[in-house]
């Protein structure tokens, strides 16, 4: 059965075509068709996708770009190694040291989240000032994928321990109604949620300023894909690149008109609230990005953060060729920069 999909209709091209100058041109270019794949339903964490959907930079480059949403109830994973998707957004380097581990041919190329937006939260004033105070903490609910992820490394790297070890099920109330509790979340979207069921800001603790130094978010491709077509994968990372400036610096009504249409749950203030996390935290633009452009890879920060994991326990000791996770030959480019700095003035 085909997954859902969402492409650029009639009215979005119009609208595309009004933003874009040099839209008269688009329309006559020959335009390679390229299937994206992300991993959940559209929000303003996929916003720069949207953006360069929306605002015609894909189609600038040569792309006709269709996006195909995943969700609860869609697995986008396995069509990738099957031929059936050209690019996917995954969460973290874990599911791609895996890829390598089981000998799937795929290779990531780009990470749009310079941090991992997994992170914890604490009610105020309850002595969770720091992230190693949380590990003080009787009860962390933690859902499953988490238990045998970044639970581990918490573990090893601050004292977490099991015995304090609750499941998750992605409903706050038990949170909410325990102030001692801990609660994983992404940074960007869990805080609005408290902030509107409970009235107050949470501590957060973002795992990537704490040493967990895995990228987020990034782009996966055939390896077969990177040696045989090379200059679309380069155009599908440099366009989506200059999307992400445009939507977080830019004016983005447009893309965030079109995420609501596909997401009718994701409306303009909960997606300005998620940008708003998103800037003030560094998750997309930070670090590398800043000079080297969003969507930076440091080869170096790879390894440092599978030689973590095999300290938690996740992986043994050259059980992964780290050298054939990564690809960095269509990133740090400074692509995007300037155009950072024209609409920042910074």
């Amino acid at each position: 059965m085909r997954k859902p999909a969402f492409k650029a209709s009639s009215l979005v091209r119009s609208i595309a075509l009004g933003l874009s100058l040099a839209g008269a041109t688009l329309a006559v270019q020959a335009q390679e068709k390229v299937i994206f794949a992300t991993n959940w339903k559209a929000h303003a964490d996929h916003g720069g996708f949207y953006q360069a959907l929306v605002d015609g930079t894909y189609r600038k480059y040569g792309l006709d770009v269709e996006i195909q949403q995943g969700g609860p109830m869609v697995n986008n994973r396995p069509m990738l190694p099957a031929g059936k998707v050209d690019f996917l957004m995954t969460g973290n380097l874990l599911q791609s040291f895996d890829n390598v581990k089981n000998g799937i041919p795929t290779v990531v190329v780009a990470a749009f989240f310079q941090k991992d937006p997994q992170a914890m939260f604490a009610h105020p004033g309850q002595g969770y000032d720091t992230f190693k105070d949380m590990a003080k903490a009787p009860v962390a609910f933690i859902g499953k994928d988490g238990q045998f992820s970044f639970w581990q490394w918490m573990k090893s790297e601050y004292g977490f321990q099991d015995k304090n070890l609750k499941p998750y099920t992605f409903n706050m109330g038990p949170f909410l109604a325990d102030k001692r509790s801990i609660q994983q979340g992404y940074a960007f979207s869990e805080p609005i949620t408290i902030k509107n069921a409970a009235g107050f800001d949470p501590v957060v603790h973002l795992l990537a300023d704490n040493g967990f130094s895995t990228y987020g978010t990034t782009i996966e491709t055939r390896t077969e894909m990177v040696k045989n077509k090379p200059e679309t994968v380069r155009k599908f990372i440099e366009a989506s690149i200059i999307g992400w400036n445009n939507f977080l610096y830019g004016e983005n009504k447009a893309a965030k008109e079109m995420i609501l249409k596909i997401n009718p749950d994701a409306s303009f203030a909960v997606q300005q609230g998620y940008i708003d996390n998103i800037k003030k935290l560094g998750i997309v633009d930070s670090k590398d990005s800043l000079t080297k452009g969003i969507g930076a890879i440091d080869e170096a920060r790879v390894k440092d953060f599978y030689d973590k994991m095999v300290k938690a326990g996740l992986y043994k000791p050259g059980q992964i060729d780290v050298s054939k996770v990564v690809d960095t030959q269509f990133v740090n480019k400074g692509v995007g920069v300037d155009i950072r700095k024209k609409l920042t003035g910074q």
